[in-house]
This record gives structure tokens, C-alpha cells and sequence, in this order.
């Protein structure tokens, strides 16, 4: 018993001694969030990605169970993102050539300042450019959000980014072109009810406008001929009327796009 008791305080200094030395060091070797190879927190799954040259930090989309790179803005696919070193990696036995993605965590994203210089706490989200992630302006399905800046406008870098893919519903001032869209109509299956209110709503409103003005120009042109057979000596003046009503029928389309435009930006 005489001889454990000096063992323990022995033992007792050295770990003390370890956690003292480890303590103060711990800060200085913590790695740099921007530096290649480092271990993204979160859990990886193997997946069979269908593009070659996939890099790591590139933005994957899933689609029945195929993945490959994404390749538009507000992907509404968007699946996580591609890492080599995750905390945890969950391998498929069955496939081969697989690739870690995660969907959750942290890690590193290739970025474009194409959309605007991004700042820490920027929402990021796919663009044109293949597995290219870039700032997120307007509503739509996002990766995460930056936790690091970037803003060269030049090149593709990579910058931390808090992973979890999810509609964005809460970006102020939302304004967009028509055709971009009736290019996200498209994907009203898959966001948010008032979004996809706001897209039918617009195209019925469209489609109502052109309806009435082709119906009542066809009326009046039908009408303007078969006054013109009947009396030819009063022609100018039946013509100058059908000339007016058509004007008047593209200011009925006009204004029925206009609502249209309207109640897509507002």
C-alpha cells in the first residue's frame, strides 16, 4: 500500500502536467477553416456521383436516387455536399467509386463571388456553374449559410459553410424578371404553398388576359368586315373603329401581364 500511494501522485502530476500542456497549446494548432483536407463535421454517406472531375466542396443534387453536380441557381434538388474527410463516413459496400457527401455539418464549399461578394452568415446556394455554390439574392432552396467571406470575383475558392439544405422563404424584397420566374414555376411542386399560390395566380391571371383580348378582338374584327360589306361608302370610319378596338385589345393584354408581373414580384 506504502508503494501505490507515491505511484498515484506520480501518475496524478503527469496527467495534470498533460491537460496544462495541452490547454495552452490547443489554440495554436487548431487547423485554419479554409485549409485542404480537413475533416468536415458532419456524417458522410458514400453515393455514386454521375459526373467526372468531381472535386471536393462541389454542390450535389439527388434525383431518384441518382446524384451528379448541380447546374442551375436554387437547385431544387439540392443534396449536400462533397467532402473527403467527414468525422464520420457511413461506406456503401454494394456500389463502387463512391464519393463522401454530407447533408448536415460543416464543411468546405466551392463559391463564386459571381452573384455578389459573400459575407459570414450569407445564405449560399447552387448556380449555372457545375457544383459552384454562390450568394442566395432571392427565395428559393439553399445549401446553408457562409461562415466565411469571400468576394473575388475572378476565380472559385472555398470557404466553410454551415451545411443544411432547406427552402429560404425569408429574403426581403424579392425581385426577379419575368422569365427567371416562370423558369421557377416549374418547380411549384416543390416549394412552399403561397410560393406555388403566387405562380398559378400569375398564369391564370396571364392566361385570363389573353383570352378575353384575342375573344374580343376576334368579335370586333368579324363585326368590322361584315360592316364594311355592308356599307363600303362609311369603310374608313369602320376601319379607324377596328384599328382603335385592337389597340384597345393589346391594352387589355398588357395590363393582365402587367397583373401577372405584379403579383410575382410583390
Amino acid at each position: 500500500m506504502l508503494n501505490v500511494i507515491p505511484y498515484m501522485k506520480f501518475l496524478t502530476v503527469k496527467i495534470l502536467t498533460i491537460l496544462l500542456f495541452v490547454t495552452v497549446l490547443l489554440p495554436f494548432v487548431q487547423p485554419a477553416w479554409a485549409q485542404e483536407g480537413q475533416i468536415a463535421a458532419g456524417i458522410g454517406v458514400s453515393v455514386t456521383i454521375n459526373d467526372k472531375n468531381v472535386q471536393e466542396g462541389d454542390i450535389i443534387s439527388s434525383t431518384n436516387s441518382n446524384y451528379s453536380l448541380t447546374r442551375s441557381e436554387y437547385d431544387t434538388s439540392i443534396f449536400g455536399i462533397v467532402t473527403k474527410n467527414p468525422a464520420l463516413g457511413l461506406d456503401n459496400k454494394v456500389s463502387q467509386n463512391t464519393t463522401y457527401v454530407i447533408s448536415n455539418g460543416q464543411a468546405l464549399v466551392r463559391v463564386s463571388a459571381k452573384n455578389g461578394a459573400i459575407k459570414a452568415g450569407d445564405l449560399i446556394t447552387s448556380s449555372e456553374t457545375p457544383g459552384v455554390g454562390e450568394k442566395a439574392i432571392k427565395n428559393g432552396f439553399v445549401i446553408g449559410n457562409a461562415m466565411e467571406s469571400y468576394s473575388n470575383t475572378k476565380t472559385v475558392g472555398k470557404i466553410m459553410v454551415n451545411i443544411s439544405p432547406h427552402f429560404n422563404n425569408n429574403t426581403p424584397n424579392f425581385r426577379t424578371n419575368l422569365l427567371s420566374s416562370l423558369r421557377s414555376a416549374g418547380s411549384a411542386a416543390f416549394i412552399s404553398p403561397i410560393e406555388a399560390l403566387r405562380y398559378v395566380s400569375a398564369a391564370l391571371v396571364a392566361i385570363l388576359a389573353f383570352a378575353i383580348g384575342f375573344t374580343y378582338f376576334g368579335r370586333v374584327a368579324a363585326k368590322g368586315v361584315e360592316a364594311v360589306g355592308r356599307n363600303p361608302l362609311a369603310g374608313r370610319l369602320i376601319e379607324f373603329s377596328v384599328v382603335l378596338n385592337i389597340l384597345l385589345t393589346g391594352v387589355i393584354i398588357f395590363v393582365g401581364l402587367t397583373i401577372s408581373y405584379l403579383i410575382l414580384i410583390l
